[in-house]
């Protein structure tokens, strides 16, 4: 199958298009989107690699699943469409944003302009089924998001890995954390955020960090 990949992205995740786990996944999406409602839309499944090239990752941002309910998913995690209403993990985002930067809250919950200036949002897995949470895990997408992890890890130097929640910090053990600026906190959900992820500075450090690499900042 001809996956369309960014051309950076997809030179070095190719060797994974030919492995029995990526065409046993491959069949099982294609079969979901047949048969079910199924997001993001089927051409923003790779959104967040075409709206962020491998050269230009400076940030990275490990979400778990899309968003399940209609019109959220648009292929970047923690982000939404322009007119959605905000969901609140990402209003408490945006609150730690006003919090630790003075930034207003922004109308718009989507987060493009973030993926434009080197800031990759990543979910694990990449499609999920209407209104079903979870209903896409353990196909095979965490191991694709993981090559793809590892590939930034192996190749670059200095990138900020904000790790939010028990299960991104699982998933960034891959990362060489000699080479790269890993920032811990709890999830930015309502059930979370008040363990550990309001207070984070993390939008501030990881300016700092980029700073001092001599990069430019993210305008959160």
């Amino acid at each position: 199958m001809d996956v369309k990949l960014e051309s950076s992205w997809k030179s070095r995740l190719m060797p994974e298009f030919e492995k029995p786990y990526f065409q046993k996944l491959i069949a099982f999406v294609k079969e979901e989107y047949a048969t079910h409602t199924v997001y993001p839309p089927g051409n923003k499944i790779f959104y967040a690699f075409e709206a962020c090239p491998f050269d230009a990752v400076k940030v990275v941002l490990i979400g778990q699943d899309p968003y399940h309910g209609a019109g959220q998913a648009h292929g970047l995690a923690f982000s939404v469409n322009d007119g959605v209403t905000k969901p609140p993990s990402l209003i408490n985002i945006f609150k730690e944003i006003k919090d630790d930067l003075g930034k207003p809250i922004p109308q718009s919950g989507n987060l493009s302009r973030w993926a434009q200036q080197g800031v990759l949002l990543l979910n694990a897995t990449l499609t999920v089924r209407a209104n079903t949470a979870g209903s896409h895990q353990k196909k095979g997408w965490e191991e694709f998001t993981d090559a793809a992890i590892k590939a930034l890890s192996d190749e670059k130097e200095g990138v900020v890995f904000m790790l939010w929640g028990a299960y991104a910090q699982k998933k960034g053990a891959i990362i060489d954390s000699t080479k790269h600026h890993i920032l811990k906190a709890a999830h930015p959900s309502p059930f979370a955020a008040d363990k550990g992820f309001f207070g984070c500075k993390h939008f501030s450090k990881a300016n700092a960090y980029l700073q001092e690499q001599g990069k430019q900042e993210i305008d959160w």
